[in-house]
């Protein structure tokens, strides 16, 4: 690789630079300045090294992280990465992609990280990176088709479109619909309804008794009824209220900011009368042993 330099540019072209005779050769070459000073030979290529000056910086990272904004949409806000290199044309394609603004009716303006207007990016052949942005800074889209897609706020807020409506004959003639789903599952749910009324287990519950001892399924824990009837704030039917002798419950008799009875926290349960039976079951002893020795 033959390096070429001007007082004001330096220009690469193929030759390659043998490491150990290159500094002679580079001094001898025409057009290279004799008061330039080489100072970095880096780059191998096949047991070669090319000559690089360390005038010559290119940035590591040729991309921007820019936030981008809309004209027509007040809530749309984000982060999109261009290369420094593509056209201002093809960042308003890729633009267009995520906001829908055609590349025709769009204007960019570009403001920094604390809102200050920089530029209006308004040559569609230049390079991004003439602008100068930097990560953080803010693109803002101008819509200035009326028409557009864009416009009208429909975009963000769904009640300005117009929504599809079916008349009720015209739905029932259509299969696979949920009215037909329900309909098909109608018996079975008017069965269940009728098992969920006011009156569900009322016929266990007249067993069972405020203050009668008992043991709760599952997991056999013991306790004292508290409470027997109907309640509001649950679903239909017979609820028995239960304080556990141990803290195996979930509240403290009030459930759904409901007072049904008192017991201390995490003793109270209110459970269905077929989880319930009522007799003799006391109060289990923690320190009795089940098999004596």
């Amino acid at each position: 690789m033959q390096l070429v330099m001007g007082i004001d540019s330096i220009c690469v072209y193929h030759k390659v630079i043998d490491f150990e005779t290159g500094w002679g050769e580079l001094a001898g070459h025409r057009g290279l300045p004799s008061f330039l000073q080489i100072r970095n030979l880096s780059l191998r290529y096949n047991s070669r090294f090319v000559a690089m000056a360390s005038l010559l910086q290119l940035p590591a990272d040729d991309s921007v992280l820019l936030r981008i904004t809309h004209s027509n949409l007040k809530t749309f806000s984000t982060d999109a990465r261009f290369s420094l290199e593509s056209t201002v044309e093809a960042v308003k394609d890729k633009l267009w992609k995520k906001c829908g603004t055609s590349v025709a009716s769009m204007r960019l303006e570009l403001y920094d990280d604390t809102g200050v207007k920089l530029s209006d990016i308004t040559d569609n052949t230049r390079p991004l990176g003439f602008y100068s942005p930097l990560d953080g800074f803010r693109l803002h889209v101008i819509d200035l088709d009326p028409s557009s897609v864009t416009s009208g706020g429909w975009l963000e807020d769904t009640s300005l479109v117009e929504k599809y409506k079916i008349s009720d004959e015209a739905y029932d003639k259509l299969d696979g619909t949920y009215r037909k789903f329900k309909e098909k599952l109608g018996p079975r749910s008017s069965s269940v309804q009728e098992k969920m009324d006011d009156s569900y287990m009322e016929d266990i519950s007249a067993n069972i008794k405020v203050g009668d001892r008992c043991e709760v399924d599952p997991g056999a824990k013991r306790g004292i009824v508290k409470f027997v009837g109907r309640a509001d704030t649950l679903a239909p039917g017979f609820w028995v209220g239960i304080q556990y002798d141990e803290p195996l419950g979930k509240h403290n008799g009030m459930v759904k900011g409901t007072r049904f009875f008192d017991c201390p926290p995490l003793h109270g349960a209110m459970v269905r009368p077929d989880k319930v039976k009522v007799g003799d079951y006391p109060e289990r002893d923690p320190f009795e042993e089940e098999d004596e020795i």
